[in-house]
């Protein structure tokens, strides 16, 4: 069980790798043909859509978080009657919600010529963009319910495949489409078509690996009675999904608000090469959410609490290699990537990479008590966003974007990584909170370490400039992110959670036969 959980994660892991370091490259070529041959305000316009509709998706109420937590202890019991009728149940308010979001899109859409009427882009196309990301969305609704299976069942490396490939055929069209027609229509119709081409291959995809699995949505009302914990934990996950929503999707729209659509597609240049390489960590850390899910459900609370800190020595660990690298690599990358007219100022960058590294570090506390299917503290969500409403509205509108980050980073520090260890330790764990704490700050202090050491060796390197070209920058990141991550990996492994994280992988390899001792 235990060799069968650490495969997946893995496969989970280096599947997400390879689609994202492939989009990630694509991203770059696509970014600056879709600037040039379809115009900033028309990206701007694009995220600004995709976060309005953000806000419908809060009808969405935390439904697949609460039923991945049900699907836990049938799934390690290979219970195949109540995952069907799990997935049943999750089909049913699916459909319900579905017909919410859409009554609810088409009232805010009566909206749009008010919201964009600053804009010069024709209200044809701004519908039109609408329109298709609504149904875009519907369809995850309608006909991709049966998807929290894979993820539950910790077959991410199927979602992930399926997604990125689509993904990528998609933006080839795209950057086609762009660079010979410069048709923003045609650019829409692309996406739209292609989200329903891809829940087509998903589902087919679906039946082949689960034959066995026969679903009906309509018996939803009648299972919901059944599965009244459901309902429990959906009210309170949908406190939880509002936090979630003011702190990724009411940014853009924040930054919208107090600056224009073309410092949104300014912040969007940044957020598309650190947004993708969190995405990666996200995806290839949070792909083993199922696999702690699977090991809460056998009750062995040691072994539990074991594997949490090697995840937090992993979870720290790449967090600070990643927001190290970014805040030397960026500006270079963007200079030879689009020019010099398109950096921010360097405050930005740090704030950005907070945000970043308290997202990241958060983690394991949230993936544990979704495991453990601890939803109730409701008063922490509302309270984080208040605050982020609070402060990204008030000091928005004195300092502009680093105001909006800012009201991020202070009520993401406060809940996601003060509050939900604690909550995690106390009803969890059952744990005295200060072993959290006195380990944390170990991390905490040896990262800073790290960072002004590493920031000294490259002041007295003075090695060449990386924004001269292409090459130099290759080096140069080669250089900075080896050298860190060996000078940040020997630091780490004076913790307990470090050592065991590194045995735990080489016992794995070798019970595979991949590493001799």
């Amino acid at each position: 069980m235990e060799t069968s959980r650490i495969h997946k994660s893995l496969l989970n892991a280096r599947v997400s790798l390879v689609f994202y370091l492939l989009t990630l490259l694509l991203s770059f070529f696509s970014r600056s043909i879709f600037l040039h041959y379809l115009g900033a305000d028309f990206l701007g316009l694009t995220g600004t859509v995709s976060n309005l509709l953000g806000f419908l998706n809060l009808a969405e109420m935390g439904v697949g978080a609460a039923i991945g937590f049900m699907l836990y202890k049938p799934l390690f019991e290979r219970n195949h009657q109540q995952i069907a009728e799990i997935v049943s149940l999750m089909g049913g308010l699916c459909r319900r919600i579905g017909y919410v979001v859409l009554a609810a899109g088409i009232l805010l859409s009566a909206f749009l010529p008010l919201f964009f009427s600053k804009e010069a882009i024709p209200l044809g196309v701004i519908f039109t963009a609408y329109y298709a990301f609504l149904i875009s969305s519907l369809i995850g609704y309608f006909i991709n319910y049966r998807e929290i299976l894979l993820m539950a069942d910790q077959r991410n490396y199927v979602v992930t495949a399926y997604f990125q490939t689509a993904g990528i055929a998609k933006v080839l069209l795209q950057m086609a489409i762009a660079f010979y027609f410069g048709s923003l229509y045609a650019w829409i119709v692309v996406e739209l078509l292609f989200s329903v081409l891809l829940s087509l291959i998903l589902n087919w995809k679906i039946n082949k690996v689960y034959p066995w699995l026969h679903t009906d949505p309509k018996k939803g009302t009648q299972l919901f009675r059944q599965y009244p914990q459901a309902g429990e934990k959906i009210r309170q996950l949908f406190i939880h999904k509002i936090s979630d929503f003011t702190l990724y999707s009411t940014r853009d729209m924040f930054i919208y608000a107090f600056t224009s659509l073309s410092m949104v597609a300014y912040y969007g240049n940044y957020m598309v090469i650190i947004w993708k390489l969190n995405q990666l960590m996200l995806t290839a850390l949070g792909s083993i959410q199922a696999g702690i899910g699977n090991l809460v459900a056998e009750n062995h609370l040691p072994k539990t609490i074991r594997v949490f800190w090697e995840i937090v020595a992993l979870r720290y660990f790449s967090s600070a290699v990643f927001v190290f690298s970014v805040y030397h690599l960026i500006e270079p990358f963007i200079v030879l990537w689009i020019g010099t007219g398109y950096l921010l100022k360097k405050r930005v960058l740090f704030l950005i990479l907070c945000n970043i590294f308290l997202m990241q570090v958060r983690g394991p506390a949230i993936n544990f008590l979704q495991a453990y299917g601890l939803f109730a503290d409701t008063m922490a969500p509302v309270t984080e966003a208040l605050m982020n409403i609070t402060i990204s509205i008030g000091l928005g509108y004195r300092y502009g974007i680093e105001g909006v980050l800012l009201g991020s980073i202070a009520s993401m520090l406060l809940i996601g990584c003060i509050w939900k260890p604690i909550y995690l330790f106390r009803k969890g764990f059952s744990q005295p909170v200060w072993n959290y704490w006195k380990e944390t700050i170990k991390y905490l202090v040896l990262i800073g370490l790290s960072w002004w050491l590493g920031s000294y060796l490259l002041y007295l390197l003075q090695l060449p400039d990386p924004a001269t070209s292409l090459s130099r920058w290759i080096f140069y990141a080669m250089a900075l992110v080896t050298a860190y991550s060996l000078l940040l990996g020997t630091f780490f492994y004076t913790l307990k959670g470090s050592r065991d994280l590194i045995q735990r992988v080489i016992l794995y390899f070798n019970k595979r036969g991949l590493w001799k001792e």
